[in-house]
C-alpha cells in the first residue's frame, strides 16, 4: 500500500505538507493543496489512522457485520457486543449483508474508510477473497457463527456437528424415522448442523431420503415453503428438524395451518431458543447456543487482538444446551441439556 512518503514524492513536497492537506490545516498555499490532493487520489492513500489512533490509545470503534440481524440469533448477539464495547469506551458500527457477498465487500471497505480499530463478522460464504484482501489491511478482525477455511483469524463458534448430532438422536429415541431436516444455505454452520444430522442417522442405522434433507435460505419464508413441501411428499415425514429460529417459525407455521397435532402426528425440534418456544403448546425442544456469550467472547478477543497483534491465533468453540420439551414425544423431561463449556484451542502461526 502507498505510503505517505509516496505522496510527499510524488506531490513533490515534504510529509509533513501532506500531514497539513490531510488534517485540513491553514497555511498550504492552494496550488500545492491540489497537488497533494492529486497524489493522494492517484495512488489510492489512506491514511493509517487505525494504527495512529492504536498508538496513542485512542481508538473508540469497532466495527459489527452481521449476515441477518432479523435473526434473533444476531440480534442477542450485537447487544452482547455493544455491551462489552461499551464497558471498555468503545462504539460500535453495525452493518447487515442479508447475506449479500456484494454488500459485505461495500460494508469492509467501508470500514476500512472510516477507520474502525477492529471488526468482529460473520462472513457470507463468498468471502475467502475479501479476507486475503483484508488481512493485507492488518485491521484487526474476529469471525463469529461460520468459519473461513484457509484463513488465520480468531473465531468464536459453537460446536454445531455436536449439537445436531444430540437433536437428531433426542428425535430418534421418541421413535422418529422418517426425519425431515432443512439446513442454512452456504455457509459453514449449515453444513455442519447438515454433517451432524447425517451422522446420527448413521450411527443408529438409518438412511436419510433425499427428499427430505434440504439446504434454504436461512428465512422463515423458505422454512414455510420447504415444510409444505415435506408435507406434500406421497411419504411425508414423521418429524421435521430446523436448524435456525427463522426456519423454526416457519416450519411451526406451516405445520399448524396444516391441522397436523405436535408431537402425535407429527415431532418437531429446531436450533435456537426463540422468545415464543415455550408459549406455543405444546412447548419446542430445541438447542440453545449460547448466543450472548459469542458476542462476548468475540469482543474479548477482538480487544485482545488490538492490543498484542501479534500474539497466536485463536479460536473457541461453545456447546449448545439441548432442551427437551414436549414437541418430539415421549421424552418430555423439562429441560435436559447438553452441559455448556468453552474449548479453547490455539492456533500456531
Amino acid at each position: 500500500m502507498p505510503s505517505i512518503k509516496d505522496v510527499a514524492e510524488n506531490a513533490g513536497v515534504s510529509i509533513a505538507t501532506v500531514s497539513r492537506v490531510l488534517a485540513n490545516k491553514p497555511h498550504v498555499r492552494p496550488e500545492v493543496r491540489q497537488r497533494v490532493l492529486t497524489a493522494v487520489q492517484e495512488l489510492n492513500y489512506r491514511p493509517n489512522l487505525i494504527a495512529r489512533s492504536l498508538r496513542a490509545k485512542k481508538s473508540n470503534t469497532i466495527g459489527l457485520i452481521v449476515a441477518d440481524i432479523q435473526n434473533p440469533f444476531f440480534t442477542a448477539l450485537s447487544r452482547a457486543v455493544e455491551d462489552v464495547a461499551y464497558e471498555q469506551g468503545m462504539s460500535l458500527f453495525l452493518c447487515n449483508t442479508d447475506e449479500d457477498a456484494d454488500k459485505e465487500a461495500i460494508y469492509l471497505e467501508l470500514m476500512r474508510d472510516k477507520h474502525v480499530a477492529g471488526i468482529i463478522i460473520s462472513p457470507t460464504r463468498e468471502t475467502s477473497d475479501a479476507f486475503f484482501e483484508m488481512l493485507k489491511w492488518n485491521i484487526p478482525m474476529v469471525v463469529i457463527d461460520r468459519q473461513v477455511d484457509d484463513v488465520e483469524v480468531d473465531t468464536v463458534l459453537i460446536d454445531n456437528t455436536e449439537s445436531a448430532y444430540r437433536l437428531t438422536e433426542h428425535l430418534i429415541a421418541d421413535g422418529h424415522r422418517r426425519i425431515g431436516a432443512m439446513f442454512g444455505l452456504g455457509s459453514s454452520t449449515g453444513r455442519h448442523r447438515r454433517e451432524g444430522f447425517l451422522q446420527a442417522l448413521q450411527d443408529h442405522g438409518l438412511e436419510a431420503a433425499p427428499e427430505l434433507v434440504v439446504d434454504v435460505n436461512a428465512r422463515e419464508e423458505d422454512g414455510y415453503q420447504t415444510t409444505q413441501q415435506f408435507l406434500s411428499l406421497p411419504e411425508p415425514p414423521n418429524a421435521i428438524l430446523t436448524s435456525s429460529g427463522l426456519l423454526s417459525a416457519g416450519a411451526f407455521r406451516a405445520l399448524r395451518e396444516s391441522k397436523l397435532t405436535i408431537p402425535d402426528d407429527i415431532g418437531f425440534a429446531s436450533f435456537d431458543e426463540t422468545g415464543w418456544a415455550t408459549l406455543v403448546d405444546p412447548p419446542i425442544t430445541v438447542v440453545r447456543q449460547p448466543t450472548y456469550e459469542i458476542g462476548q467472547k468475540a469482543t474479548d478477543l477482538l480487544l485482545e487482538r488490538i492490543k498484542a497483534p501479534s500474539r497466536s491465533v485463536r479460536e473457541i468453540i461453545l456447546k449448545g444446551q439441548l432442551i427437551v420439551r414436549a414437541s418430539c414425544g415421549r421424552h418430555t423431561q423439562s429441560d435436559t441439556e447438553i452441559e455448556s463449556h468453552m474449548d479453547i484451542s490455539v492456533k500456531l502461526p
